[in-house]
């Protein structure tokens, strides 16, 4: 990746840097396809099940508050040109090695389920073994960062795996004919609201380590300072809108499914919608959205969850992309060997919930200290929404790991 570069705050006043559609684009979809992962396909599938047209009100609510948290966070990185750990450091001493302890574990253990998921898209496509589908989509990743461009590389890679994710999950939603009057309707006025729901789509989009992808990516381009702030807050909230997109189109693929009563397999909730759509064509495309998924959520992961320690020595950040790539074939190995480890998965799970609201809320504090943003005057909306996010997400971050942590001794 590209040599962290430093700078003193009177480089945060410097001319207006030309908008560069690329980088925004491609930090956007870097948070995107971290976003849009097997646990995205799973959950958006089974809360679609189980609320039916009333989950697009879910969808639209975790929107807002997707919105609210990750343009606090990126503008908060830009204007302070440092990474998550460093302001954390500065607002409380040895809390931005917590938070990156915190991220590294949650980014490792996903990475798992990650590589799994990859697996079971190369399986669905081509017919080889989950285990031998999982070694070859790590190869794919591994090589991104052994190119001398690897930020480009992981630029173009995303963007292109993004729109052809989205492309045939809106092919797949226009077969099942859902019936979108009602999904509008009840978007604004649901039978029923599931706060679960809504805070795990949120921890799902902008929990762990996704929310500081498309920041830290835009920070080792050198998009940062006060007069970047525009491009950053357009490409904050243009990864949450292509997540929303591919959100939506699964959301109406599968009302489109059960709004006709049939039956989609728990076993595998997203790759019977597919199948029930589109036939045996269908499952095709479950395997290349699968795949597409999951692999730039093994290179989101790997690179996000390095940035967080790779600040903390000169020779870390030498070789960030090799430490990625050990990152990753880690993850890989520890899938080939031991599977995907349930009860390590639920705990993190659970812990994942937890980092938002501590990020989120560290960054707010940082905020409002001229040694960390200078004379940057932060939107008192921003403060009042990103406290708000940090709230709720943290009253049920805190429910959820009470509730998952008995089940890891039973």
């Amino acid at each position: 990746m590209e040599p962290i570069k430093k700078s003193t705050p009177q480089q945060k006043l410097s001319a207006a840097p030309k908008v560069n559609w690329t980088l925004m684009l491609g930090a956007a979809f870097l948070m995107a396809t971290s976003a849009i992962g097997p646990g995205f396909l799973t959950q958006t599938t089974v809360f679609t099940q189980n609320l039916a047209a009333s989950f697009g009100f879910v969808i639209l609510i975790s929107i807002i508050l997707d919105i609210f948290a990750q343009t606090n966070v990126w503008r908060i990185i830009a204007v302070s040109e440092k990474r998550g750990q460093e302001i954390a450091n500065m607002v409380f001493p040895g809390l931005g090695y917590v938070l990156a302890i915190l991220i590294v574990i949650g980014g490792l253990a996903f990475n798992i389920g990650n590589i799994a998921g990859a697996g079971l898209g190369l399986n669905a496509i081509t017919g080889i073994s989950p285990t031998a589908g999982a070694a070859i989509s790590a190869v794919i990743a591994v090589l991104i960062f052994v190119v001398k461009e690897a930020g480009k590389a992981m630029d173009r890679f995303t963007q292109i795996a993004g729109f052809v994710m989205i492309g045939l999950m809106l092919y797949v939603a226009a077969t099942t004919s859902p019936p979108v009057g009602e999904a509008v309707v009840k978007t604004f006025a649901p039978d029923k609201i599931d706060i679960i729901a809504i805070v795990t789509l949120v921890g799902g989009t902008v929990g762990g380590y996704i929310t500081f992808a498309g920041g830290h990516r835009l920070l080792d381009a050198g998009v940062k300072g006060i007069d970047s702030l525009p491009q950053v807050t357009k490409s904050s909230v243009t990864g949450i809108l292509i997540t929303s997109v591919m959100r939506i189109a699964l959301f109406l693929a599968v009302l489109g499914v059960v709004s006709k009563g049939l039956q989609i397999d728990p076993a595998n909730p997203p790759a019977s919608v597919f199948q029930l759509a589109a036939g045996n064509v269908g499952y095709k495309i479950f395997g290349i959205v699968m795949w597409s998924a999951a692999i730039t959520s093994v290179v989101g992961a790997a690179y996000t969850s390095v940035s967080f320690i790779q600040t903390f020595s000169e020779k870390l950040n030498k070789n960030s992309n090799w430490i990625i790539i050990g990152f990753i074939i880690i993850s890989t190995l520890s899938f080939v060997l031991i599977g995907k480890p349930v009860k390590v998965l639920l705990l993190v799970g659970a812990i994942n919930g937890l980092i938002l609201p501590i990020a989120l809320g560290t960054l707010l504090v940082a905020a409002y200290k001229k040694s960390i943003v200078g004379e940057y005057k932060h939107p008192l909306w921003l403060t009042i929404s990103g406290v708000l996010v940090v709230i709720v997400m943290a009253l049920m971050g805190g429910y959820t790991l009470i509730d998952q942590l008995p089940q890891l001794f039973k």
